[in-house]
């Protein structure tokens, strides 16, 4: 039996949700659909493990790289699976779980530091470090193991315990993930739940959770802060984005066109800090235009199992629906779709690149999250309407400069309103910076030392420095 399914002929109490392969549109396989009983014995499970985990660091990062050494050796199960529910080409796959294996050992050579403060009193301050209890994980189906590792390893790495809900369109290589983990970690510091609505909710507003760290929507967020504040636990939010890549005058078209390309439609654009709207010189525009949708219309686009297939399927029938209708607003508003602009005719959730001109800077495609296989180019005319125009959105997760002049790229960089900025490159990411957004894009903050100290809480010893009478 594989262990991600439930068993054959025992279904758990609350029934079944069907999964769906987005290159078919149709059910292959079900995952457990987890109730408020399940949740609750988790949660309890979570703090009774708290304590002991949090007690001995050693043993943490001994679990923590073992649990790493047994991602990657389930790699060649995790990766079919993940495909088979995504939709992403099969590599893809196996680089997130490489990705997942890594932020493992990353964390688990990643320590509290305590610290004196000194202030002139003739008393001794010490800082030290205490972690928070179970924290609540709500994964997205975007990157489900990728982003599912980059919330529990850093709480794990600080001493807490982590329940994880993953996305219902994606549930099932997260639980194979829990099932690998569950060699290497104690019983109760990791648990995997999958469930529909209510699920999410009953988690984040639980009263054992001490840190909700979740990915996903603007609106979900609003409603994840919302319950989360009810037993004032501590949030992370990571809301996405509608980064903008500025093209400079002297950027070399040719040589940055497939960079750019695949910043935008990697993971079929399914990626939060994606391309999403490119702001090109009006006398550049049709150069870049043509470029893009010559890779546009040459990509091979298949399921992801296909060894083939550059390009897999929208992820679910939902987002499929939502890529279309903004992108039949665009043209139907006057917007050119110089590659694409429509559905596959086959089975599945596919969509054709898209490389839209023309668009109206005000056009739905342009001003809201796409998520999808479609980049809208636009002309600009002074450098400071390109600026004005990249900085003139609720978002503010991530953007990018091209040029040939660095420093005058890095000048530009630096008047974007975001919490990364590129140079000639996009959405690339290691694992010992920060991760962040402004405005509607987030709150808190992810990765490197600033993901383990978000799930740490300060505590403070003063002692004389002598014994008083």
């Amino acid at each position: 039996m594989d262990t991600h399914r439930h068993g054959p002929g025992r279904p758990p109490p609350g029934g079944c949700f069907a999964v769906l392969d987005p290159a078919t549109g149709e059910v292959f396989d079900e995952a457990p659909d987890q109730r408020a009983e399940d949740l609750d014995a988790a949660v309890d499970r979570a703090y009774d493990a708290w304590r002991s985990w949090r007690a001995d660091p050693a043993a943490r990062a001994a679990a923590l790289l073992a649990s790493a050494d047994a991602v990657e050796a389930a790699g060649a199960r995790l990766a079919p699976l993940l495909t088979r529910e995504q939709g992403k080409p099969l590599a893809e796959s196996s680089a997130e779980i490489a990705r997942t294996a890594a932020r493992l050992r990353f964390f688990a050579a990643s320590a509290p530091e305590p610290r004196t403060i000194t202030d002139g009193r003739p008393v001794r301050s010490t800082l030290r470090w205490r972690s928070l209890g179970p924290v609540a994980a709500v994964v997205p189906w975007n990157f489900p193991l990728q982003l599912a590792s980059a919330k529990f390893a850093p709480a794990l790495a600080a001493g807490n315990t982590v329940v994880v809900k993953p996305s219902p369109f994606t549930p099932l290589a997260t639980r194979l993930l829990g099932s690998v983990l569950s060699a290497a970690l104690p019983e109760g510091v990791l648990t995997i739940l999958t469930g529909r609505d209510p699920l999410g909710a009953l988690l984040v507003s639980h009263p054992g959770i001490r840190h909700v760290t979740f990915t996903g929507s603007v609106a979900t967020g609003r409603t994840v802060a919302a319950g989360a504040a009810g037993g004032l636990a501590r949030v992370t939010l990571e809301l996405g984005g509608n980064d903008a890549a500025i093209l400079l005058d002297d950027v070399d078209v040719e040589r940055i066109a497939d960079r750019l390309f695949w910043a935008a439609f990697r993971n079929c654009g399914q990626v939060c800090m994606a391309v999403k709207r490119v702001y090109v010189p009006q006398r550049l525009h049709a150069r870049v235009v043509e470029a893009l949708a010559d890779r546009a219309k040459t990509v091979v686009v298949g399921a992801g199992l296909d060894p083939d297939t550059e390009l897999g399927p929208v992820a679910n029938a939902a987002q499929l629906a939502r890529v279309e209708r903004y992108t039949d607003r665009a043209l139907a508003d006057g917007a050119r779709a110089v590659a694409g602009g429509h559905r596959l005719d086959r089975p599945g959730y596919f969509y054709a690149p898209t490389v839209l001109a023309d668009v109206a800077p005000d056009s739905p495609v342009v001003t809201e999250e796409q998520f999808g296989p479609v980049l809208p180019v636009l002309p600009y005319g002074s450098l400071d309407d390109a600026v004005e125009a990249a900085n003139a959105t609720r978002f503010g997760l991530g953007g990018s400069v091209w040029g040939t002049d660095l420093d005058r790229a890095e000048e530009v960089a630096g008047r974007l309103e975001c919490g990364t900025a590129w140079i000639n490159h996009h959405a690339e990411l290691s694992l010992a910076q920060p991760f962040a957004g402004v405005k509607e894009s987030g709150v808190g903050v992810a990765g490197g030392p600033w993901g383990l100290y978000g799930n740490l809480s300060p505590f403070v010893v003063h002692r004389p420095r002598e014994e008083r009478p």
